[in-house]
């Protein structure tokens, strides 16, 4: 009979998984535990997680990563990646600009993907695209200061050192692991997006994406416990709709895009910021929405609306329902979801291994934003947590989320993303165990 059902499977697999599946989510939902308090706070935890990830993420921090990594696949030159980020490239070079670069985006590790996907996308070598993209969350300076202030020099100082090493020393780990891999890779890696020349002068496309990336990074400025960050914070969206204006006005003079239509699209924002001014992200979005429009109208530009867009689609929906999952599992900063908080305490309550390894895998699945991370480990240190797990947690979480991991393995696949991924849980745990039990 075994022989039986093999043969009939065999002969309509698809069928077959497909009541397999079918079977499992139905026991699932069957058994599933509704009714009781910590399954349906759970739940919560998850819908109100993606909300607050929605309302404070995606407008200010996904719509210009999108916009900003369609417009690398439209506008740079893939020789010009490959020169300074490809797999020949210097590896010093490659390194120092990727982590470089990383660092003066200052993301979290959800808006740094689009970003990481463009660069990789044109051509860019998978050591140094792997430098960029831990960096960008990890090797932050305002988080690196905001550590040290809250939870003490010491840890702050362990923290900036340890980031910027595994920056290096992971990218370079993936390069070696799969260099022959790159090798044929560069050698296919022929077709640009947009081809390797440009009419537009260097000075144009420089001065083009450190505009957007402006945008981006004072847009998202958030409020910390330092006068002049505040002072910054204050300003924020003024400074914001200055660059914005310097962004229209060199795309009027060098991508010589119609006045008339971006004086239109300014009269809609500034409305917007007039009639709601406590919703500074209706404005924002309509910006955005209004220069993809103009781009997709233009044949010479419509690339860039179409690169972002796909972007936004392949990227997006992973994040959102990887927030979902994260917030069900371990639920929002001081909540809980269906994992007790005091199992956490209590399993990171010291600076053995065990502990260690654990707050590295924790912090390696939970979202956290930029800065949030801080307070977390400072309740959590309260609570008992040794300081040794604290760094791990302080290393991998940043850099990596559950979110996150979902959207890499789409651009990287399956095996070269667990391998990135263990290899930032692996050097968390080794470097807060050697701090924890040595400084």
């Amino acid at each position: 009979m075994t022989t039986r059902l093999r043969e009939l499977y065999a002969s309509n697999a698809r069928e077959g998984n497909l009541l397999f599946f079918m079977l499992a989510a139905f026991v699932l939902i069957y058994f599933v535990p509704a009714g009781t308090t910590r399954f349906d706070n759970a739940v919560l935890e998850a819908v109100r997680l993606t909300n607050w990830y929605a309302r404070e993420h995606v407008i200010l921090c996904l719509l210009p990563a999108f916009l900003i990594a369609g417009a690398m696949s439209a506008y740079i030159s893939q020789g010009a990646v490959m020169r300074y980020l490809g797999p020949e490239a210097s590896k010093p070079v490659a390194f120092s600009v990727a982590s470089v670069s990383g660092t003066l985006l200052a993301v979290c590790s959800c808006t740094v993907l689009p970003l990481f996907g463009g660069i990789y996308k044109r051509g860019a070598g998978l050591g140094a695209a792997i430098a960029f993209l831990y960096s960008g969350p990890a090797i932050n300076i305002m988080a690196v200061v905001v550590t040290a202030k809250v939870l003490g020099a010491e840890i702050g100082i362990a923290r900036a050192v340890g980031a910027i090493l595994f920056a290096l020393v992971i990218g370079t780990i993936m390069h070696l692991l799969y260099r022959k891999e790159e090798a044929q890779r560069t050698v296919k890696n022929t077709r640009g997006f947009g081809g390797d020349d440009t009419d537009k002068p260097m000075s144009a496309i420089a001065t083009f994406f450190a505009l957007m990336v402006g945008v981006l990074v004072f847009a998202n400025w958030a409020a910390a416990d330092s006068d002049i960050w505040m002072q910054i914070y204050a300003w924020k969206w003024q400074i914001t709709a200055l660059l914005s204006a310097a962004l229209a006005g060199l795309l009027v003079w060098r991508w010589h895009w119609p006045a008339s239509q971006l004086l239109m699209l300014a009269a809609v924002v500034v409305a917007a910021a007039v009639i709601v001014p406590g919703a500074p992200e209706l404005p924002f979005a309509l910006g955005i929405a209004g220069l993809m429009i103009i781009s997709a109208l233009r044949d010479e530009d419509r690339e860039w609306s179409a690169q972002s867009w796909d972007f936004a689609k392949q990227i997006l929906p992973l994040l959102l329902g990887g927030v979902f999952v994260a917030g069900f599992a371990l639920g929002r900063p001081g909540h809980e979801g269906i994992i007790p908080s005091e199992w956490v305490a209590a399993a990171v309550g010291d600076n053995t291994l065990s502990s260690t390894i654990i707050a590295s895998v924790l912090g390696a699945l939970m979202y956290f934003s930029t800065l949030t991370e801080v307070p977390i480990v400072d309740a959590l240190m309260g609570a008992g947590m040794g300081k040794g797990p604290a760094l791990a947690l302080l290393l991998a979480g940043p850099a990596l989320s559950l979110p996150n991991m979902l959207v890499i393995r789409t651009i990287l696949g399956t095996q070269k993303t667990v391998v990135y991924c263990a290899l930032v849980v692996v050097m968390a745990t080794i470097t807060g165990f050697a701090y924890g039990n040595w400084w």
